[in-house]
Formats: structure tokens, sequence, C-alpha cells
């Protein structure tokens, strides 16, 4: 594939929250254009071809630089090449970043619910840093988000739960994080359970519902499935609901 469809980009930062988990930034030797909520896709040479995964990006569009959530795969040739790098090592990103996974602006409803497992925040972190940014210069909407945030342990949160935190105190964004095994995290004091299991409880306790909020499901194929059903038992139509599935490793 030419090179000319890529961009060359240097590993910046890493930042480790598991063995399995990590933070990535890249600063691209060029600049990125995107919508929050959209994915791009990484490469790295393997011989004569290029190895190529597409990640949805945590970053906005406004940094200088390329902020990826990503699990190691342990069976996946291009994560485990990823844990390897060092700061200053290179990847290729696609200059075409695409999805469809983006704010729903255009229907006039000024409430979205987003619910996500683990790695499937990314998208909703590059919507509220967008929005936060846009705030900052001036740019008033009435939007509100809402944001259920699940894992099995608060570690897999990674330094997004306090990033998310910290944003929920300027009023616009709800933040909920959840944890479906809390016997393993003893100093765990937030929500318990899974996303689908509290969905019902803040979408009511907060007033999102189908008649002004949009919603957004991203993460593990069941989670969606899940949230859907209860979303439609909610009365949600189907063109009001958004999907993005990240579908796990296999352990």
């Amino acid at each position: 594939m030419p090179r000319a469809n890529f961009y060359r980009a240097k590993l910046i930062e890493r930042i480790a929250f598991s063995e399995e988990l990590a933070l990535f930034r890249f600063r691209p030797d060029e600049s990125l254009s995107f919508r929050p909520g959209q994915y791009a896709t990484i490469a790295l040479k393997n011989g004569d071809k290029l190895i190529q995964r597409p990640y949805s990006i945590v970053s906005s569009p406004y940094e200088a630089f390329l902020e990826l959530f990503i699990e190691l795969v342990p069976q996946g040739e291009l994560t485990l090449r990823l844990w390897d790098l060092k700061v200053e090592d290179e990847v290729l990103i696609n200059r075409r970043i695409v999805g469809s996974f983006t704010l729903d602006e255009e229907s006039g409803r000024k409430r979205h619910l987003m619910t996500a497992t683990v790695t499937g925040v990314a998208p909703f972190i590059s919507m509220t840093r967008t929005r936060r940014i846009e705030i900052q210069r001036g740019k008033i909407d009435p939007y509100q988000f809402a944001i259920i945030h699940g894992a099995s342990h608060s570690s897999e949160l990674g330094i997004y739960k306090d990033e998310l935190a910290e944003l929920s105190r300027e009023g616009w964004l709800t933040y909920v994080p959840t944890v479906s095994r809390p016997w393993g995290d003893a100093d765990w004091k937030g929500e318990t359970g899974r996303v689908e299991d509290v969905l019902r409880k803040y979408a009511d306790q907060l007033g999102f519902d189908r008649l002004n909020a949009s919603a957004y499901a991203c993460g593990h194929p069941q989670m969606i499935k899940n949230v859907r059903g209860v979303l439609e038992r909610a009365r949600f139509a189907t063109e009001q609901i958004k999907e993005e599935k990240f579908f796990p490793s296999k352990k």
C-alpha cells in the first residue's frame, strides 16, 4: 500500500492502566482532520506488508496529538507490536479517518445518553473534550451529556475516570462509572453492576428520555444488545440509538 495514504506519527507517551490496557499518544507529522467519535487506522510494517487495525479516537480534533485507548489482544499481530513500542518509535496512520458514530446534532434533541464498556468510552471522551474546548472558546449550546462507563474492575477505567469526573463538575456532563466485580475492588465506593443494570436508574433520575435524548452504546456487543433492550422498553426509537461494537479479545 502506498506510503502516500498514511501519516507518520511518533509515540510521545504511553500510560499503562493494567497489563492489558493502556493509553497511547502519538504526534503525527501532519495535522489530522476528523469528527469526535470517528476512528483512525493504525499500521505497522511487517516485512513487505502492513498490519492495520482501526481504533476509536480519544483526543479532540483541537488537540495536537492522537490519543488511543487500547486493549492488548494476546493473539493480535498489531497490539503485540504496539506494546513493544518505545517513545519516539513510529507508526503509520491512514489519512482516511472515518466513522458515523458521531454526535447527533441533526435531530434537535439536546440530551445525549452515552453507555460504554472499558475502551468503548474513547469516542465519548473525544466528544466531551471537544465540547469543553468549544465552551472555553465562547461557543454556547444547550447540550447535556450523561456517560455510564462500565468495567469489571476500577483499574480498567484508567485515568479517564478522573478526567470525566472533573468535567462533570462543570454542570453539562454527568459521569457514572460502574464496576461489575466489586468483590475484587475493596476500595471501590461507586456504583456496582453492569452498564445496563444502572442505565435506567440514571436515565430516569436525570430526565433523559425518548422525547429529549439521543442514545449511544459503544463497547462489548452483549452490553450493546442489553442496552438496546432497556432503551426499547423505554420507547426509544431505533433511529435514536447509535451503536459501535468493540469485539472482546479471546483469552
